[in-house]
């Protein structure tokens, strides 16, 4: 995939993010590029990302938004690694991960993500900001955060919206994961593909006969989805989210994230 524009960005926290892009044919391009981290989020990667989404929001040459990864997984959630000597860390993915979602939702282009190989925790809540979404068979989908004192409340408005009440109560207290195949059953993705370029290739399909459409005309049917979807309480779920960083648990659980690395 030609990348004609290269986001990089290095904070103080002492880690880095890229996120590269590109507009091709009508399709707004975000590739997370972190492939030697399982494109594991750091907080100026999301920076980067949300800055991306903004730009491709309000360019008139891109009419649908893709969002994919490099690698062997499309996302495997947050770089907790990072957490382990910098308190502010945690807060500051959390927050970044509820601006990207919002920032997603909030596009009047249809947002498609290909999520082949995994979709972990913070990946798996990228898939909320999408319309369409394209998985491998064997992608490993879910929330595993609990067990590590992490509450996924920040991702369950938006999972709700996309599975309905019963499986997102399943997939937030539940800290197993689910496969490609299960996600389309229960409505967390629309399509699954038995390889990682046939993922990719059904969404650029699917992206492309998007674009083709009236874009004024998509555009306004997203803004009425928007409208059903009902009152926005992901500022609530970022609120309860954030309200245990720092507790008894996290602080006992957390390192074992450490310890995998």
């Amino acid at each position: 995939m030609r990348c004609i524009s290269r986001v990089a960005i290095r904070s103080n926290m002492k880690e880095h993010g890229v996120i590269k892009h590109e507009v091709r044919d009508n399709l707004g391009i975000v590739t997370l590029a972190r492939s030697e981290k399982r494109n594991a989020m750091t907080p100026s990667m999301l920076d980067a990302a949300i800055a991306t989404v903004y730009s491709l929001t309000h360019d008139d040459t891109a009419r649908v938004l893709m969002l994919t990864g490099e690698g062997d997984m499309f996302c495997a959630g947050f770089d907790l690694t990072l957490c382990k000597d910098d308190a502010t860390v945690l807060p500051a993915l959390l927050t970044g991960l509820s601006r990207l979602v919002a920032a997603l939702r909030a596009c009047d282009k249809p947002v498609v993500i290909s999520a082949h190989g995994g979709a972990i925790a913070g990946g798996c809540a990228l898939l909320g900001g999408a319309d369409i979404v394209v998985t491998t068979h064997d992608a490993k989908i879910g929330y595993p955060v609990l067990r590590l004192g992490i509450s996924p409340a920040v991702s369950a408005p938006t999972l709700r919206l996309a599975t309905g009440d019963g499986p997102a109560r399943a997939r937030t207290l539940d800290t197993g994961l689910i496969d490609g195949q299960r996600a389309v059953q229960i409505g967390l993705a629309h399509a699954s593909e038995p390889t990682r370029d046939a993922c990719e290739q059904r969404a650029i399909a699917w992206a492309s006969d998007l674009a083709g459409k009236p874009p004024h005309a998509l555009a306004a049917t997203k803004r009425w989805l928007r409208e059903i979807d009902g009152p926005d309480v992901s500022p609530a779920g970022l609120a309860t989210s954030l309200s245990l960083v720092d507790g008894s648990e996290q602080a006992a659980m957390l390192p074992q994230a450490w310890q995998r690395k």
